[in-house]
């Protein structure tokens, strides 16, 4: 797939999206096509921009309250669904299989963080929420994606984990233990999925996003942010907290031809605040 790893930073989002058309034809262009999940948040809009810079079609599925505060850009193909809501998504996959016919790649940006408390105190309500908005959901979209990955040229799926998931660190238990499933769910389709489609995840540390402020579509981004994150940044040993751009190069580097003899594995991209 055409796809370069470039680290240059996207260029701001323009306004106004546009729905799949049903009856549309499928298109013709040669350019690799890239589907989003997650791309109205601040890591997708980011990667988003650096994709169409480099001439990739891409599509954008997110839930309508992300879409309506962060519309894609208009040459992006916009598909509103819950990923949890496997009925929903299997219609939008449907909907891009008929106009695309397949996909070269995709990314899932999918997840949330409930507040902060003890594992043991966490309500079955709340422990239900985070696992189908990560795991569940997760694991929707790739069984979804994985007809239309299967007609792409030299196709890769890229899961954006965490680092919760591979160290564990207090009042995070239900996003860390998602997320840590999420890995293993990474190298199980790996595994099953080869040689025609490759699978690998990022596991970022904490990036300076609205994810941090209550999260894209289910909060006005606004509240304050879970951490201190200037005295954060400081204990990173690159000095800062990581910004939406730093995650976009190794995401692109998974999707492109320069990974094509990688899969199953997880890239940490966290400053150096955990290495293995």
């Amino acid at each position: 797939m055409r796809i370069l790893a470039s680290l240059e930073p996207p260029a701001q989002t323009p306004p106004a999206a546009r729905t799949v058309d049903r009856d549309a034809a499928p298109d013709s262009h040669p350019s690799a096509r890239v589907l989003v999940a997650g791309g109205c948040g601040g890591i997708g809009r980011a990667l988003v921009q650096a994709a169409l810079d480099q001439g990739i079609r891409v599509a954008v599925l997110d839930l309508p309250a992300s879409i309506e505060r962060h519309p894609p850009p208009a040459e992006v193909v916009c598909l509103a669904a819950d990923a949890a809501d496997r009925t929903a998504l299997a219609q939008a996959c449907t909907e891009l299989g008929d106009r695309w016919g397949g996909l070269d790649g995709a990314v899932n940006l999918i997840g949330f963080m409930a507040a902060a408390q003890p594992l043991a105190q966490t309500p079955t309500t709340i422990w239900d929420e985070v696992m189908r908005g990560n795991l569940d959901a997760a694991h929707a979209l790739s069984a979804a994606l994985h007809p239309l990955l299967g007609e792409g040229e030299g196709a890769s799926l890229v899961h954006v984990a965490s680092g919760l998931g591979m160290v564990a660190r207090p009042n995070y238990g239900p996003y860390s233990i998602a997320k840590a499933g999420l890995i293993m769910m990474t190298r199980q389709l790996a595994l099953e999925w080869a040689p025609t489609i490759r699978v690998n995840a990022v596991a970022p540390s904490a990036v300076d996003t609205a994810f941090l402020r209550g999260g894209t579509g289910r909060s006005d981004e606004s509240q304050p942010t879970r951490f201190d994150t200037a005295a954060y940044g400081r204990s990173i040993p690159l000095g800062r907290i990581a910004q939406p751009g730093d995650i976009v190069g190794p995401i692109l580097f998974f999707l492109s031809d320069a990974a094509c003899y990688v899969t199953g594995q997880t890239l940490q991209v966290n400053g150096g605040a955990f290495m293995s």
